[in-house]
């Protein structure tokens, strides 16, 4: 399937559903997966760094939309995007399977506090996880030891709460060796799966206004926030491109 290009990223062209289907089948198959839920912060970070669109595009095996804002971005451009695909709502599918299949989970990332609660959770509600490997995202080692030391507990399922672009860069090590197993970075998934962060009522999402709801919560995100005005200029600057071309 041809991919729709938002500032140089690529984004597949696939409801949940329709990622679901695909994701499941190279799950039990163990084909080495590598799956980015990329929102508009993500793609601005990619448009400057060609390492890290470099992984996104040529490393990853599938890019969903995370965020309204691609989706609106999509439309601009005139093409079209069925749904968002959040992170989270894959991370807890992703448990979900997990748990029925009897699998090997690693999770790495997130303060101490909020990886023992992630632990302490799985262990009490999905009791059919093999929990292989659970660490903080505070290790001084680099990617390729922490990659090394994942590699070693042979997980079937590979979940980075780094942030961006940290989470991709180790799991692309991962990839590029084919470790047989489906990998996701999860950005803020672990703290709001613990119950550190309260995530939007079902009003805001589907409202489309979650960041808003977060804003609200944590105000000192507005730096990060301010990435979203620019990143819908270079849009339709990208467009006016377009045109020209």
């Amino acid at each position: 399937m041809v991919k729709i290009n938002i500032l140089g990223v690529g984004f597949d062209k696939y409801s949940l559903a329709e990622f679901e289907a695909r994701f499941l089948d190279r799950l039990r198959k163990k084909e080495s997966t590598l799956v980015v839920t990329a929102n508009p912060e993500i793609v601005m970070a990619a448009k400057e760094d060609p390492d890290y669109r470099e992984i996104i595009n040529n490393v990853a095996d599938y890019v969903t939309a995370d965020g309204i804002g691609i989706i609106k971005a999509a439309k601009m451009l005139g093409m079209k995007l069925p749904e968002r695909v959040t992170g989270y709502d894959l991370f807890c599918w992703y448990l979900k399977v997990a748990n029925e299949d009897h699998l090997r989970v690693y999770l790495i990332g997130a303060k101490p506090a909020v990886i023992a609660a992630v632990k302490e959770k799985i262990a009490k509600d999905y009791p059919g996880i093999d929990l292989v490997g659970a660490e903080d995202g505070y290790s001084k080692d680099a990617l390729p030891e922490i990659a090394s030391r994942i590699a070693q507990a042979k997980p079937d399922l590979v979940f980075a709460a780094l942030g961006f672009p940290k989470q991709e860069k180790l799991l692309a090590i991962l990839r590029k060796q084919n470790m047989p197993a489906s990998m996701m970075g999860v950005g803020g998934s672990f703290d709001v799966f613990a119950g550190a962060v309260k995530r939007a009522p079902k009003a805001f999402q589907d409202a489309h206004l979650e960041w808003f709801y977060r804003l609200l919560k944590e105000p000192s995100r507005l730096g990060r926030m301010m990435v979203l005005p620019k990143f819908v200029l270079e849009v339709k600057k990208s467009k006016g491109q377009d045109k020209q071309s």
